[in-house]
C-alpha cells in the first residue's frame, strides 16, 4: 500500500512517496534516474515508450514523440497528429502519468492514492483536464496542489526543527515549461498561502529557444541553410540548446553545436552573452515578482527566505536577479528538481489522515493530522452581467483570496418573460468580459411565465482548497436552481473520459 506525489512536469517530471515514518523521498524510475523527461514515443505497433527514450526517438522520428504536453493543458488538442493522430493533452498526459505510476509500483507496491501538482497559475479548465489525465491512467486522485505551495509544504515539515517562528517566505518556481512565484507563512504546523503571481507560458523551454535561434542564425548565415526548416534538425538543435544552457549553468563558457543537411558547426558562447539574449526573458520574472509583492503590501523586510524551486533556476542569473530584487541570499538547502513531488506526497499524507480510511492513516503516522494548510486562489472568479451594451466581469471571489471560499450575489432578469437564465463564470482580473477566462456556464430552465423584468436570480459560487470551482443558480421567483456542475467548454464528456480510460488501460507503456 502506498500513496505518491506526482510533479507532473512540462520537460520532466518526478515521483515522491512517505516512508513509514511520514518523511518524503523521491523514487527512482527503472532506470534509475530521479528525473523522467515528459516526453511520449507512440511506437508503430501501437505501444508507448516515456523518458529518456522518447526524446532519443525524436531526432530520428519526431512526428511520432509527444513533448511540452502540459503546455496545452485546457486545449482541446495537442496541437499536431502524433504518429498521424489527433489525441488530447489529457490522454497523452495519461500515458506519463501510467508510466511514473508503473515505475513506482514496482519499488513500492500498489498504489492506493496520489496528489499531482500543478503550476499555480493554472486556472480551472487546466486544473480539471489534470486530473482527468491521472483518472484516463487509472489512478485515484486525492487532490491536485499548486507547485509552489508542495515545494513549501516540504520545506517547512523538512525543516521544522530550523522554523522556531513564523517565517514569509517567498517561492521562486522556474521549470520547464510555467513559471509560478508564491508568498507563503510558515510555522513547524501550519501552512498558509498570501499570494500567487505566474506566467503559464514561461519557463525553461524559452531560454532553450533563444539558444535554438542563435545558433540557427549562425548557421544560417555560415551556410545558407536553416536547420529550424527540418523537424529532425530542429529536435537535435532544441536536445543541443538544452545541453548548452546546463553546462552555462556551471561554467563561464560552452559550445553550442548545430547539425543539418550533411553539415556541423560548433560555436563557442560564453555566459554573458547567454545572459544578454534571455535578459528580457529574466526581466518577466523580475516584474512578477514585484508584482506579487505589490499585492500583499509587504516589503522586502518582511520577507524571511527566497526558496529556488524547478530545474531552470539552476541558471547562475535566478539567483542574482534576487538577490539584487530582495537582498535576500537564495535557498538551495532543498533539491529543486525533487521538492514538489516531495511536497506532494506530504500533502497525501495529510489529506489522508483527514479521511476515515484507517488502514491508509495507519501506514502513514498521526504526526500529519496537526498541519494546517491554508491555499488561496490565483484568479479572480467572477460572473458575466450586462452593463449597458457591454459585458463585463463582476468579481465575486477577488484573486488571493484565502480557501476554501464561497460568495453570493443576486442579479436580475434582463426582458420580460424571460424563460431562462445563463450564468457564465470567468476567472481573471479585466474587466471586459471577453477579456477573461470562460472557466464554463450554467443554465436556469423554465422560469415561471409573465416574469417581469428584473426578476431576482441568487448566484452562489464557490472555490473549494484545492482551486476546483462549483456554482449554483437559484431563480428566488420560481425557487428553481441550476445544476451545480457547470459546463466547461472543450472538457472530455463522461463518455470520451471512459473511452481514454480503456484505451490508456490496454496501452503497453515502457
Amino acid at each position: 500500500m502506498a500513496i505518491i506525489g506526482i510533479d507532473l512536469g512540462t520537460t520532466y517530471s518526478a515521483v515522491a512517496a512517505l516512508d513509514d515514518r511520514g518523511r518524503p523521498f523521491t523514487v527512482p524510475n527503472r532506470d534509475g534516474e530521479i528525473l523522467t523527461p515528459s516526453a511520449v514515443y507512440l511506437a508503430p505497433d501501437g505501444s508507448a515508450v516515456v523518458g529518456q527514450a522518447a526524446l532519443d526517438l525524436e531526432l530520428e522520428q519526431p512526428d511520432r514523440v509527444a513533448t511540452l504536453v502540459k503546455r496545452r493543458m485546457g486545449q482541446p488538442d495537442y496541437g499536431r497528429p502524433i504518429a498521424g493522430r489527433s489525441f488530447r493533452p489529457e490522454v497523452l498526459s495519461a500515458i506519463i502519468l501510467k508510466k511514473l505510476a508503473q515505475d513506482a509500483e514496482a519499488q513500492l507496491g500498489p498504489i492506493d492514492g496520489c496528489v499531482i501538482t500543478v503550476p499555480a497559475y493554472f486556472d480551472d479548465t487546466r486544473r480539471k483536464a489534470t486530473m482527468d489525465a491521472g483518472r484516463i491512467a487509472g489512478l485515484n486522485v486525492i487532490d491536485i496542489l499548486d507547485e509552489p505551495s508542495a515545494a513549501a509544504l516540504a520545506y517547512a515539515l523538512q525543516s521544522g526543527d530550523r522554523i522556531a517562528q513564523t517565517e514569509t517566505v517567498l517561492v521562486y518556481d522556474l521549470g520547464g515549461g510555467t513559471f509560478d512565484v508564491t508568498l507563503v507563512k510558515l510555522s513547524p504546523q501550519r501552512f498558509q498561502v498570501l499570494a500567487i503571481e505566474g506566467d503559464v507560458r514561461l519557463g525553461g523551454r524559452d531560454w532553450d529557444e533563444r539558444l535554438v535561434n542563435w545558433g540557427a542564425d549562425k548557421f544560417l548565415r555560415e551556410y545558407g541553410e536553416d536547420p529550424r526548416l527540418d523537424p529532425q534538425s530542429l529536435a537535435g538543435l532544441y536536445a543541443a540548446a538544452e545541453r548548452t544552457k546546463r553546462a552555462l549553468s556551471k561554467l563561464e563558457h560552452a559550445t553550442l553545436t548545430v547539425a543539418h543537411a550533411g553539415r556541423k558547426s560548433t560555436y563557442p558562447i560564453p555566459r554573458p552573452e547567454f545572459e544578454a539574449i534571455t535578459r528580457d526573458l529574466m526581466t518577466r520574472t523580475r516584474l512578477t515578482t514585484q508584482q506579487l509583492l505589490k499585492q500583499t503590501q509587504l516589503t522586502w523586510d518582511d520577507v524571511s527566505k527566497v526558496l529556488l524551486v524547478g530545474g531552470s533556476t539552476h541558471m547562475p542569473a535566478c539567483a542574482r536577479m534576487l538577490y539584487e530584487l530582495t537582498g535576500r541570499r537564495a535557498d538551495h538547502s532543498l533539491a529543486v528538481s525533487e521538492v514538489v513531488a516531495r511536497g506532494a506526497a506530504l500533502h497525501a499524507g495529510i489529506r489522508i489522515e483527514t479521511t476515515p480510511t484507517e488502514k491508509l492513516r495507519r501506514a502513514i503516522g498521526p504526526q500529519l493530522a496537526e498541519v494546517i494548510e491554508i491555499n488561496v486562489n490565483a484568479h479572480s472568479l467572477g460572473v458575466a452581467v450586462r452593463r449597458g451594451h457591454e459585458r463585463i466581469n463582476d468579481k465575486l471571489i477577488p484573486k488571493n483570496t484565502p480557501l476554501p471560499a464561497v460568495a453570493e450575489r443576486v442579479y436580475y432578469t434582463v426582458t420580460d418573460n424571460q424563460s431562462r437564465v445563463r450564468v457564465q463564470i470567468l476567472q481573471g482580473e479585466a474587466l471586459p468580459a471577453e477579456a477573461c477566462i470562460a472557466v464554463g456556464e450554467c443554465w436556469i430552465e423554465g422560469l415561471p411565465p409573465q416574469l417581469p423584468k428584473g426578476s431576482p436570480v441568487r448566484v452562489h459560487c464557490g472555490v473549494a482548497a484545492n482551486g476546483r470551482i462549483e456554482v449554483t443558480a437559484t431563480d428566488q421567483t420560481s425557487g428553481r436552481a441550476a445544476s451545480v456542475t457547470i459546463h466547461r467548454p472543450g472538457g472530455l464528456s463522461d463518455e470520451e473520459l471512459a473511452h481514454a480510460t480503456q484505451w490508456v488501460r490496454l496501452l503497453s507503456v515502457q
